[in-house]
């Protein structure tokens, strides 16, 4: 039925001694080879007119020499296992050949010195030009070898890791760069059209995710409402691995004894050929309490399905997403996947030779350990294998009180405080970088007000992480969602305030996406507009150029009678209305009463004066205040738009909502 051993070979004292004195002996006279860390690699740009650090690691007591070009560095590995070399300054240029000999070689080819960005976020850095449709035939000059990417594979930990999980060094050309983030790329291109120079972006990102998962623990524990979290984790003091290595000690008893018994396995419920015709239906995503089954313990979920068409890849990744508590999983009788935790997710590669085209069968064991129990979570981008209907039945029950249950990392990569951070960042922080590129803020829209304070401390504790005041760029929220009919409030307005407010920060860039977003599509395809931008800011925080980088924005209102005049500064040689009719749409006025009306606003003299029949005397303006406002009509000379604002200091939607450990976080 399982496949783990019921049998246990005893070994007497004496043999178990002297094979631990073998083994300890071999252990001390084995060498380890050296190896690097996973940023570096052949094709990668290291950061010019700098030290740079290369590090790895090695046995203890171990001796390397690092070469590049005439120079020679010396360096020995300490008693963690760790070495580092201090690289001294080089321009801009290359290609060079590193080598790192210590008791084995390594060699690194095609490495350049230029300019390297770190680019992080959700979905819309993460999103390549690939999945955005572009059509790369398109792109001028698409192959550079002096545009280089390091798409970092994301990882997840409790702890701060000291090496990513993967990534290699990837070369601009039609080949590659579908699989670049379109953001970075973009930006990328920006800043070598501009400096002549190698560009290196490092590409850490991941859809979904709320910047609490890319604070550090040490950041997160400054704010109440995740210092439970932060010191529960203190105290376990254990990484992922330790815990699923502690995991795997802990079962050797727990599931003969506990866990892997009951009618199911019993009967072997996931053998496809099983009759469960008197099964109950349910549909999923659900928990079951909601189905009137008031039950601790097992329950067994089974359904057939068919492969989607066309469909000829080696493996079929089955997204289960997030069970209530644990999880084994069978297709074809075959078991491919089990998982610990509520709020981790599922997600199982299925070999392709184990599938037919139609009638493939599911057997998914859920076991609740109290409160809620189910396979509940639906994602937003949907999953035709775990939604709809399934057939369950009543397996092992157990009493959630006395149960014994283990110590599991259990968090949800999208949301968990600090995991993120803790897999992708924390290996970088090192590595000597320019600056850094933000995007993300659609994952805390709904706790705009707590993004206030979250953004500057995540800002000012990377900065701190790598010793230096980063230029750090910022993309405000594109216009996303349905055009309001009249002024409401708006949580996406508020995150873009949110975003603002990080910018009385020094050395803080921010660019606007509110003109060029899509309605209907959260991922807006003209990523290029965004590099641009980003790139502009860059060049004057980063490099010292002399040129309008910045958005219009309020600079001054003044109410006379009926109506508001507004100044603005940022605007270059003139303030722009681009609608061809000579309206200007977007303004929204409020009395005392603090309920707004749509305006009419006109142009004079680069002042913009609104009004409203409906306000007699207003006392607060808004701009492009909504999830979506709709077009907008106002411009610098630069071509950049005036940013949204509001003059009132009024209590918004989102004040007070801050993160909440829930049992079922996303």
């Amino acid at each position: 039925m399982d496949d783990r051993s019921t049998q246990t070979k005893k070994m007497n004292f004496p043999k178990l001694f002297l094979l631990g004195l073998f083994l300890t002996g071999l252990s001390a006279t084995a060498m380890a080879d050296i190896s690097l860390a996973a940023v570096f690699g052949d094709n990668m740009v290291l950061q010019r007119d700098e030290p740079v650090m290369l590090w790895g690691w090695g046995s203890p007591g171990e001796r390397l020499t690092v070469k590049l070009a005439n120079d020679t560095y010396k360096s020995r590995v300490n008693k963690q296992g760790e070495w580092s070399v201090v690289i001294d300054r080089y321009p801009a240029g290359g290609p060079y050949q590193i080598q790192i000999i210590g008791s084995n070689t390594m060699v690194l080819e095609n490495v350049m010195f230029g300019e390297v960005w770190l680019c992080s976020g959700q979905s819309n850095m993460q999103y390549t030009l690939r999945m955005l449709g572009k059509d790369i035939s398109q792109i001028k000059n698409v192959n550079n070898d002096l545009i280089r990417m390091l798409t970092v594979e994301i990882d997840a930990d409790l702890l701060p890791e000291n090496n990513i999980r993967g990534g290699s060094w990837q070369l601009a050309s039609e080949t590659t760069v579908p699989d670049f983030s379109a953001t970075a790329y973009y930006f990328g291109r920006l800043l070598y059209d501009s400096l002549k120079m190698p560009i290196g972006l490092v590409n850490a990102s991941l859809g979904a995710t709320s910047i609490e998962t890319w604070m550090s623990n040490s950041a997160l524990k400054a704010f109440p409402q995740f210092t439970p979290i932060i010191e529960d984790r203190e105290t376990v003091g254990k990484s992922i691995e330790q815990l699923n290595n502690d995991l795997i000690k802990f079962r050797n008893a727990w599931d003969l004894e506990h866990y892997m018994l009951g009618p199911g396995f019993e009967g072997e419920w996931y053998d496809p050929d099983l009759d469960d015709a008197g099964w109950a239906s349910i549909t999923n995503p659900n928990f079951w309490e909601y189905e009137g089954l008031d039950h601790d313990g097992a329950v067994w979920y089974r359904k057939d399905f068919d492969l989607p068409e066309g469909f000829d890849e080696d493996t079929l990744y089955l997204k289960l997403n997030q069970i209530d508590d644990y999880d084994i999983t069978w297709v074809n009788g075959v078991k491919v996947g089990e998982t610990f935790g509520n709020r981790n997710w599922r997600n199982y590669k299925v070999p392709s030779d184990l599938l037919k085209s139609k009638g493939n069968q599911i057997t998914v064991r859920v076991f609740d350990i109290g409160d809620l129990g189910g396979m509940h979570t639906s994602a937003f981008w949907g999953n035709p294998i775990l939604n709809g209907g399934w057939k369950y039945r009543k397996g092992l029950e157990i009493d959630a009180e006395t149960f014994p249950k283990p110590t599991i990392a259990n968090g949800s990569i999208f949301s968990y405080p600090g995991l993120l951070y803790n897999g992708n960042i924390a290996p970088l922080t090192k590595m000597t970088i320019k600056g850094i590129t933000w995007y993300q803020g659609e994952a805390n829209a709904s706790r705009a007000d707590e993004y206030r304070s979250l953004l500057p401390a995540l800002i000012n504790d990377w900065r701190g992480q790598w010793s230096k005041e980063l230029p750090f760029l910022i993309v405000q929220l594109a216009n996303y969602g349905i055009e309001p009919e009249q002024p409401a409030p708006s949580t996406w307005a508020e995150l873009r305030e949110a975003q603002f407010g990080a910018t009385a920060l020094p050395n803080v860039g921010l660019i606007t996406a509110i003109d060029i977003g899509e309605s209907a599509d959260i991922h807006p395809k003209n990523k290029e507009e965004v590099g641009k931008r980003l790139g502009w800011q860059a060049l004057v925080l980063a490099y010292g150029y002399d040129l309008l980088s910045e958005s219009p924005r309020l600079e001054s209102t003044k109410v006379e009678e009926d109506e508001m005049i507004l100044s603005f500064e940022y605007i270059g040689e003139r303030l722009i209305n681009r609608n061809k009719y000579g309206y200007i749409r977007g303004f929204q006025v409020a009395g005392k009463d603090q309920k707004f009306y749509w305006a009419q606003a006109r142009l004079m003299d680069n002042k913009v004066k609104v009004k409203s029949d409906e306000v007699k005397k207003p006392v607060a303006v808004r701009y492009g205040w909504a999830d979506d406002p709709g077009p907008l009509d106002l411009y610098n000379s630069q071509g950049l738009p005036l940013l949204p604002f509001r003059t009132d200091t009024w209590t918004l939607s989102t004040e007070g909502k801050v993160y909440n450990d829930t049992p079922h976080q996303f």
